[in-house]
């Protein structure tokens, strides 16, 4: 991969991580709910399941759904009706302090790699690195440069989003602040369904 591409590649991989998107919406009321050494796994889960999925679709899972649309297309709804579960989830979290039965448990570790493969941000991201930044002299090299950039800059945004929201643990310690707040989270991530709902019904 020439520098210049690599240097731009860096820019774009970094931005992408580090924006809201799903996975950062999740990290972030996680930090608030479990702390971040209870978030750990689930920051863990995100930067190996996502290089992972990248790798296999430019090695070939890609082909797959051109050739199956209907496979995509039920991979989409699949996620999208995922994610409303966990905004649903999140949005009756219990607030910080309450019994671990009422306030339930962080996202696991092979939870949150599974969850890459059904997160419409993830899949954007994907189809991007590979589209724009492969090389096609050397397919295999860049996309295993692409992907080890990622491996790298995903864990810094992850462990940022995860890290803040343990900073906010105490402010949320009122239970009627924790509430709002999972309240809210819950609505960002519904809301960063908009583009996956937008290009389902083909608008």
């Amino acid at each position: 991969m020439p520098l210049d591409t690599l240097i731009a590649f860096l820019g774009f991989a970094f931005a992408s991580s580090v924006t809201p998107g799903p996975n950062n919406m999740m990290l972030l009321a996680s930090g608030v709910n479990f702390g971040l050494k209870r978030t750990l796994w689930h920051v863990a889960g995100i930067n190996v399941g996502f290089p992972v999925m990248l790798l296999l679709s430019g090695f070939g899972l890609g082909q797959v759904f051109i050739r199956y649309p209907a496979l995509y297309t039920g991979l989409k709804i699949v996620g999208i009706a995922y994610m409303l579960w966990l905004a649903w989830k999140i949005a009756r979290s219990g607030p910080v302090g309450e019994s671990s039965a009422e306030a339930g448990r962080p996202m696991s570790f092979l939870q949150a790699a599974a969850f890459q493969w059904v997160n419409p941000k993830a899949w954007a991201m994907v189809v991007g690195a590979i589209a724009a930044y492969t090389v096609p002299e050397n397919y295999t090299g860049s996309l295993v440069i692409i992907t080890l950039v990622y491996a790298l800059t995903g864990t810094p945004g992850s462990l940022l989003w995860a890290a803040f929201g343990a900073a906010l643990r105490n402010f949320l310690r009122d239970p009627v602040k924790v509430r709002w707040f999972n309240f809210v989270m819950a609505l960002l991530l519904v809301a960063s369904l908009y583009p996956a709902v937008m290009d389902l019904i083909g608008r």
